[in-house]
């Protein structure tokens, strides 16, 4: 297998594992006497308290140990605690499973999007990474769509099982990944010598603000769509498969960013993305449009996010580990800031106000990427 298919369907199984709790949590809950989907969520809570966790402290002794074999160790956790997930006989076992899946999880995608950059041909950095970032659509079919397929089906635990085994098998496929490493840290680099480099700031401020407005939207899109507009849970969840098709269909656009540069092309992107937000709040009573919009969301989030991460990419070679490291960990932090400020407004105000403030949320990075269009990154060793 090529090595961008590995990463590709290393990011895949990463982000179902983060997607899948939420469509069969009243599955899960059955399993366990006296408890209810809301209980079952807390373990999607933990495993994202885990991610950030370990891409904090963690994703740093990637510099040092090398990013192929800190993959390696991530998919060994994810794998034993996804198992242990499988067969959790209490909800506080599978909470705990999951927090340690989340450790694996915070040190598998800085590792992968690390070996990303490493294994692109020169020119080729963006495209090869849009690649890998394509992952993610198929997180969002399978973690969204099969899962619940799976545990109607068979059962819930199989969901995990299978996980387990795309892990292992993925194992031996990074195993085999023949890859350069270009430079080491011949110490372990630390969160806050990664944040002094320069030009990281800027750019996790444009992180914050892109995965503030992302899940302030998407946590409520659903409920939008089924509480407000009256349509069913399966034509709500079509608005993640179809933001998933947007994620993926844009990634031949990737060899633009390469061909004019990230600085360049961050402005007109984040642009267009305030945009989708204010055409999203626009249309926000109609569920055609709004399914309509998902997709052109998902494109134009694909172009941002791969710009962001291959910045970050490019600032240090010998500390990329770390430095993608608080990349996850500031996603994450964002998402739980961003999902509980979002709530307070979505219940006093409703969707079409969310939708507004997320277009706000995006204006930090649109004003950080015009100070800084025509400048080239040079990566520190």
């Amino acid at each position: 297998m090529k090595p961008v298919w590995v990463l590709m369907s290393a990011i895949g199984v990463v982000g179902a594992n983060s997607l899948v709790l939420s469509p069969i949590a009243t599955d899960v809950a059955r399993s366990f006497a006296g408890r209810g989907a809301s209980d079952v969520m807390l373990a999607s809570a933990v495993y994202g308290a885990g991610t950030a966790l370990s891409a904090l402290f963690l994703a740093p002794q990637a510099d040092r140990i090398g990013l192929k074999r800190a993959l390696l160790w991530a998919l060994t956790v994810l794998a034993a605690a996804l198992v242990a997930s499988a067969l959790a006989p209490t909800l506080p076992v599978l909470v705990l499973a999951q927090g340690v899946t989340g450790l694996g999880a915070g040190l598998a995608l800085p590792a992968i999007y690390g070996l990303a950059a490493d294994i692109a041909p020169k020119g080729q950095e963006s495209e090869t990474l849009g690649k890998v970032l394509t992952g993610w659509t198929l997180s969002l079919v399978a973690g969204v769509s099969l899962s619940a397929v799976l545990a109607d089906l068979l059962h819930w635990r199989a969901v995990f099982a299978v996980m387990a085994v795309a892990s292992a098998s993925l194992w031996v496929s990074v195993r085999r990944l023949e890859v350069t490493r270009k430079v080491a840290a011949e110490v372990s680099t630390s969160p806050l010598g990664a944040f002094r480099v320069a030009g990281v700031k800027p750019v996790l401020v444009a992180v914050a603000a892109f995965m503030g407005a992302f899940y302030g939207v998407y946590a409520f899109l659903g409920t939008h769509m089924t509480a407000t507009l009256g349509y069913s849970t399966a034509i709500a969840g079509l608005a993640s498969l179809i933001y998933g098709i947007g994620f993926g269909a844009v990634a031949p656009l990737d060899r633009l960013i390469d061909r004019f540069g990230a600085a360049k092309a961050a402005p007109v992107v984040f642009v267009a993305l305030m945009l989708v937000y204010l055409l999203m709040a626009g249309v926000a009573q109609s569920g055609a449009a709004v399914l309509g919009v998902c997709l052109i969301w998902g494109a134009v989030n694909h172009l941002g996010l791969n710009i962001m991460v291959g910045q970050l990419s490019a600032l240090s070679i010998s500390q990329r580990g770390a430095i993608l490291g608080l990349y996850s960990a500031t996603t994450y932090a964002a998402m739980f800031i961003g999902t509980a400020a979002f709530g307070r407004v979505y219940s006093a105000y409703g969707f079409q106000v969310i939708a507004v403030l997320s277009a706000i949320c995006i204006l930090p990075a649109v004003i950080g990427a015009v100070l800084r269009r025509g400048t080239t990154l040079m990566p520190a060793q």
